[in-house]
């Protein structure tokens, strides 16, 4: 058994917890907050004794051998690293880091340190996001996608009533493109590779981070436009052209649904059944790289490029972070 440490405790660590436990791979040992207090009652809720508001003491406790992270995104690449360095495996939430030369940096302490590092982006190992990625050949040339993650955020109205959450603060790394347009940006790198040209477009907060955005990328014979909001919600399914057809997913970051048509109007539902949590696949996933003590390269090296191109999108769109610095 994986015998893990969480450095966290919002919902989606609750999450992560219960598709780890529900894969039989892992026995959760210890819970990191910034308040002992936090941590204890998390750990309370899973029986877990260890209980931690202190980040040396996680990384040099021997009673666990992997973390997971799921902190705001500034401390994701610096908390893996730390860990990182005593040996620990890692499974970090996306963004893995909040800029390409971090991103560089971290990949190069899992070698150094001989531990696994594995982002946690759980789009490409659900069933229904594997059965599209199949299906892209029976397309014939790819000629067109449009690739859109677009949700009014819960912590909005917050933020225009004056306060300062997470969500919108560039001193955590946060924005749209960072949060839900990572998915678009990673499921189009999973899909398609790396894009010969970026151009991107945001509408930036006063707080200096983007609401929603806009991007084209393109490839040979084909464009890919990405479409990004935390300001707004969107109701219309990605959709993949080709010249023998199309491929529609509604909500591609969990794969909701995926609907093929063919050129002649044929309409095929192509959806399988996956586990009402979708975060059992990526434990899954990185249990397999902890058992061979080996990455996974093309995990490896998709979330190199994704932190790449988002780098590149940044870039383009004016959103800078201290991190950068």
């Amino acid at each position: 058994m994986i015998k893990l440490a969480v450095i966290g405790t919002s919902w989606i660590t609750e999450r992560f917890i219960a598709g780890a436990i529900a894969s039989g791979k892992y026995e959760l040992k210890a819970v990191y907050s910034r308040s002992l207090e936090q941590a204890k009652a998390f750990a309370e809720k899973f029986t877990v004794e260890l209980a931690f508001d202190n980040l040396d003491q996680l990384a040099e406790c021997r009673e666990i051998d992997t973390v997971y992270i799921a902190s705001p995104n500034s401390y994701h690449a610096p908390q893996s690293i730390q860990m990182m360095k005593q040996g620990k495996h890692v499974i970090c939430e996306k963004p893995m880091a909040s800029n390409y030369t971090q991103a560089q940096l971290a990949y190069k302490t899992a070698e150094e340190n001989n531990v696994v590092l594995f982002e946690a982006f759980m789009s490409p190992y659900l069933p229904n996001f594997q059965v599209m990625k199949a299906q892209l050949p029976s397309l014939g040339s790819i000629r067109k996608a449009h690739i859109t993650y677009c949700q009014y955020s819960s912590r909005y109205p917050k933020y225009l009533n004056g306060e300062n959450p997470n969500t919108f603060n560039p001193e955590f790394s946060n924005g749209s493109i960072m949060d839900i347009g990572f998915y678009c940006v990673g499921s189009m790198i999973e899909l398609f590779g790396e894009p010969k040209s970026i151009q991107a477009q945001a509408h930036l907060l006063d707080s200096g981070v983007d609401g929603n955005g806009s991007i084209i990328c393109g490839y040979d014979g084909f464009d890919v436009v990405v479409m990004h909001s935390k300001t707004s919600d969107s109701y219309v399914p990605s959709e993949i052209q080709g010249e023998n057809g199309a491929i529609l997913a509604d909500m591609i970051s969990i794969g909701e649904k995926i609907t093929k048509i063919t050129r002649g109007g044929k309409t095929e539902n192509l959806t399988v059944e996956q586990n009402d949590n979708p975060m059992i696949y990526e434990a899954l996933k990185f249990a397999e790289q902890v058992e061979a003590n080996q990455m996974d390269k093309h995990a490896v090296e998709r979330s190199l490029l994704i932190s790449k191109v988002t780098t590149e999108i940044r870039k383009q769109t004016g959103v800078v972070f201290p991190a950068d610095s």
